[in-house]
């Protein structure tokens, strides 16, 4: 069984309970929210609400992973992202993760204040392993089939749980090489990246055995694969379908949702914790009137 709290050095994310992650992301070209918190004051001030609706961790990326990305060079996500996880870990005491694969990025971003690298390339890529040691943050691990720019075109799997499972098993077990302590390692299935709807929908149906690995984050929020099963082409009407997936996510074993949107999905996942165990008995006494404000 993983650990019941993640140390994001020194930052406390305890999973006593399904926690929210807050999306900023500071691009031009990401696919629900490009270019809108590119300016630092915006993504400074977006951040700082979301904490304030409920996220319990917020997620920064200088560079977008959506299909058909452009790369964006170390030096210009570290100009972007570092004076503002500077800021907002100044301003609050919820843990900063930093969005990257690259080594310099997550390097200088754990020294302005992230305590998570969360990483779409499960730290494969050149030097990411070993800054990821030596940081002491928590890692994220996430699986994805090709690369960003064609990872769409025609993904295909014999078992995309069985394959998956795999892969996330095996990082996990480079990463404890390397010197990072398994209480440290997160895992992500990668809705979206080099998948198709039936093999997201696979994935998410086997959630609870992601969850034997390590603590599992879950990212549906807005994707396609929302739109695909909604008929919403447009990412800002996907908010209904988006907080249905959090939801499903964490009864099917997910313990941090990643999401643009924290109100809604704080409030779902408050309802959804307010059930009780085990289900009211026929013929139990009602509850009295007065506890609805609404009535």
């Amino acid at each position: 069984m993983f650990s019941p709290v993640l140390d994001c050095r020194g930052r406390e994310l305890v999973l006593d309970r399904p926690r929210i992650c807050g999306i900023v992301n500071m691009t031009p070209d990401s696919f629900s929210d490009g270019g809108k918190f590119l300016d630092p004051q915006a993504a400074i001030e977006h951040a700082l609400l979301l904490v304030e609706q409920g996220a319990d961790l917020i997620d920064f990326g200088a560079e977008s992973t959506r299909p058909g990305a452009v790369p964006v060079a170390a030096k210009e996500q570290i100009e972007r992202i570092v004076p503002v996880i500077e800021a907002v870990a100044a301003r609050t005491r919820v843990p900063v993760s930093i969005d990257t694969s690259d080594a310099d990025v997550m390097r200088a971003g754990v020294a302005a204040g992230a305590g998570m690298i969360n990483d779409v390339r499960a730290l494969r890529g050149e030097g990411a392993l070993e800054v990821a040691a030596e940081s002491g943050a928590v890692v994220c691990l996430m699986h994805m089939q090709g690369e960003p720019r064609s990872m769409q075109e025609a993904p295909q799997y014999d078992d995309v749980v069985g394959e998956v499972h795999r892969f996330l098993s095996d990082r996990v077990f480079a990463c404890q090489l390397a010197g990072i302590d398994k209480k440290r390692i997160v895992v992500d299935p990668g809705f979206g990246f080099g998948k198709l709807l039936a093999h997201n929908l696979a994935l998410l149906a086997s959630l609870e055995r992601f969850a034997e690995i390590a603590p599992v984050l879950a990212g549906l929020s807005r994707k396609s694969m929302i739109g695909e099963i909604t008929g919403r082409k447009r990412v800002g009407d996907r908010l209904p379908g988006s907080v249905a997936a959090a939801l499903i996510s964490v009864q099917r074993g997910a313990s941090i949702v990643r999401v643009h949107d924290v109100a809604e999905t704080r409030d779902a996942l408050a309802v959804w914790q307010a059930m009780p165990e085990q289900p009211v008995q026929r013929g139990a006494a009602r509850t009295p009137a007065s506890v609805w404000d609404d009535d």
